[in-house]
């Protein structure tokens, strides 16, 4: 999927962003090893807190207090600490071959990509000069037509948000086609409820927003005045798309945007462009058919496109492009666009330092290649082969589970078993590397480094279109501290950077690991059978496979951990959106019970101590809990409430635990206190 439609489409996901260390430490160095620490962290502890009342602030409230938030993040966590470290360890890696002589193909386009990235003093030279033609291009245009002619051009060029996004992806109901899909995009702020709240933080926020507009656009040459008037016309045009755009809830059922139709059909709803010619400028001349994601989306942008006046258009695809380009430019640039979605948006006060965004842009835009870089020193054929063991161990867990529902009959458990068996686990990275031989990257120009990426990637994506899926592809990079399933493709992913201590340690006991990286393997299984995944069946397409009574049975016992989690507040007096988060809230739970039940038999018949004052059972739960203790700003959490699909890091930890027997027994929790939920939530 292209990354414009990604953005279109895609629901917010845990990816954790780059860290630094806190201000008041030494200046960080690059590092030629990773750092070891041990997966359980007594440290970490708040022994003060009564396990049975809240769980999660007796495993982390210690971690909570030693790890305040860097100055350069919105939060911070033990996912967020691993990230720092392998961005510290890739930084290593990036430096040397930036510098290197005789290097390998990989490793020269990291390392330019990466040293032209670094020379900010050429950047800041260079002001506006990188993207002055294009702005001469926007402001030249004096028709609707010719509007039009540029947004598909903007598309093809550039990775902004103009009006809607484009791109290839699997048909939800034949998943072994390749079509392409039209997704809703266009708005600056993070999602549509920012532009239609009435609430006073709402107001405020809209009218810092319109601020940054004024502000880019000075910038870039505008007068005060114009500028003003300009980005009062660019908000009202988002606020009509915001008011077209389905919710986030919504679009977690994927029949909601699923609208197959025709190039014809399209052209009835948007007569504005000229679909065949947009679509041959992408790079694909011929499309026929295609999923329209959104269609009273799609109308609304002709109704922008045909009411509103030429100038307000124009104003709004110079900023769109402004802003896309902005963390690219010139510092007065980079920082107005860390000012806005950084400080205002997340309360973040300080921008990071220059190597951190150099490597995440890296990563970004040279992901597997980099990733070549780090797994031949990171990640051992042991670990892959622990971790594939406990995959299947896990997956086993889930057989038995399915086998022994209660509320389900032979015929859907006969279906739920076939799409168990072809579930395929990718762990660590590719099999085969992407190739980007035809990508040119300078040591020396850091915007055509930029551009040439995204051209590159979106190429590559377009290019899909009639040939068969590749099953292999990876949606992440090998360095990422995350993981994830993918509902189309029916697979589970592990990328290696998330298979590093702390999170993953093969030094370690298995009581920990299993609750840790053993829980997350669970967790992203269990996707394949939450409220959205379970409508995907064997062979990845979008079928009812499951009879009424088996349908309402599994509503019946989401709604149960829907009801519990409404209950907890994120910030202020905002409650968590259970039904945005619901999806991740069964994988967390039914996560946590297929490890424990994978740690038990895989420590069956053993004699298995206590260490560091627990008991086996409650190291499994610690080790569960540890991987989630975070700090949050305050203003983050805000963003979170309306845009994430997970629950903050006490949500997830207590919201499991206290629906679990093991846990209560683990640590003779008592009927009425806090982490016995009443009536106990199972789903899996």
């Amino acid at each position: 999927m292209s990354s414009k439609l990604r953005a279109a489409l895609a629901s917010t996901v845990l990816c954790l962003s780059a860290v630094c260390l806190p201000a008041q430490q030494p200046a960080p160095q690059p590092i030629q090893t990773m750092p070891y620490s041990p997966s359980l962290d007594v440290t970490s502890l708040d022994r003060s807190v009564d396990p049975c009342v809240d769980f999660y602030k007796f495993s982390c409230g210690g971690w909570q207090k030693k790890n305040p938030i860097p100055a350069d993040q919105s939060g911070w966590s033990v996912y967020a600490k691993l990230g720092n470290e392998n961005q510290q360890f890739l930084w290593g890696i990036l430096e040397t071959d930036a510098k290197a002589k005789n290097r390998i193909p990989v490793q020269q386009k990291v390392g330019d990509y990466f040293a032209a990235c670094m020379n900010t003093s050429s950047i800041d030279a260079l002001g506006l000069k990188p993207i002055q033609p294009e702005l001469a291009r926007i402001d030249a245009l004096k028709t609707r037509p010719e509007i039009v002619s540029a947004i598909s051009e903007l598309h093809h060029v550039y990775p902004g948000s103009f009006f809607f996004g484009s791109g290839t992806g699997q048909d939800a109901m034949d998943s072994s086609l390749i079509i392409v899909e039209l997704g809703a995009g266009g708005l600056g702020l993070p999602d549509r409820d920012y532009y239609l709240k009435t609430d006073p933080k709402s107001i405020k926020l809209r009218e810092q927003y319109v601020a940054y507009i004024q502000q880019l656009l000075t910038l870039s040459g505008e007068s005060a005045d114009h500028a003003k008037g300009d980005a009062d016309a660019i908000l009202r045009i988002e606020t009509e798309l915001a008011k077209a755009s389905l919710t986030r809830v919504q679009r977690r059922d994927p029949h909601n945007t699923y609208h197959m139709m025709t190039i014809g059909e399209l052209g009835q709803i948007a007569p504005a462009f000229d679909w065949p010619h947009y679509f041959a400028v992408q790079g694909s001349p011929g499309v026929a058919k295609l999923n329209v994601s959104q269609p009273e989306f799609i109308k609304a942008v002709q109704a922008q496109l045909t009411t509103e006046s030429v100038e307000a258009l124009c104003a709004y695809l110079r900023f769109h492009f402004l802003t896309s380009a902005s963390p690219f430019l010139a510092h007065p640039f980079e920082q107005a666009n860390f000012d806005f979605y950084s400080k205002t948006l997340r309360g973040v006060p300080d921008m990071p330092p220059r190597w951190k965004t150099c490597t995440r842009g890296v990563d970004r835009s040279l992901g597997e290649a980099l990733g070549q870089e780090f797994v031949k020193r990171t990640f051992t054929a042991d670990t892959k082969a622990k971790t594939q063991r406990m995959t299947e161990q896990i997956e086993t867990a889930m057989q038995h589970e399915i086998e022994s529902l209660d509320w389900m009959s032979p015929e859907t458990k006969q279906e739920a078993l076939r799409k168990l068996h072809v579930i395929r686990n990718k762990i660590g990275y590719p099999d085969h590397w992407r190739d980007y031989a035809k990508l040119e990257v300078k040591p020396d120009d850091f915007f055509g480094n930029v551009s040439n990426a995204y051209q590159f990637e979106d190429a590559r994506e377009w290019n899909k279109l009639g040939k068969p899926v590749d099953l292999m592809e990876w949606g992440m990079t090998p360095p990422t501290v995350n993981a994830y399933f993918n509902p189309q493709m029916n697979d589970i992913n592990f990328p290696a950077g998330v298979l590093q201590p702390p999170l993953y340690d093969p030094k370690l006991d298995d009581a920990p690991n299993y609750g840790n990286t053993g829980a997350t393997i669970g967790h992203e299984l269990t996707h394949a059978f939450d409220d959205e995944g379970r409508q995907f069946d064997s062979k990845a397409n979008l079928r009812d496979w499951w009879t009424p009574a088996d349908a309402k049975g599994f509503e019946d016992r989401i709604n149960c951990i829907r009801d519990q989690y409404a209950e907890y507040i994120i910030v202020d007096d905002i409650h968590i959106n259970s039904k945005l988060t619901s999806g991740e809230d069964v994988a967390d739970l039914g996560g946590t019970l297929l490890a424990y039940i994978a740690w038990k038999k895989q420590t069956a018949g053993q004699q298995l101590a206590n260490a560091d004052g627990f008991t086996p059972d409650q190291r499994f739960f610690v080790g569960m809990a540890q991987w989630a203790c975070e700090n949050e700003r305050p203003e983050n959490l805000r963003v979170s409430a309306v845009t994430n699909p997970h629950s903050p890091g006490f949500a997830r930890i207590n919201g499991v635990v206290s629906n679990m027997p093991d846990f209560q027994h683990a640590f003779s929790c008592k009927a009425g206190q806090p982490m016995v939920h009443a009536p106990a939530c199972k789903v899996w």
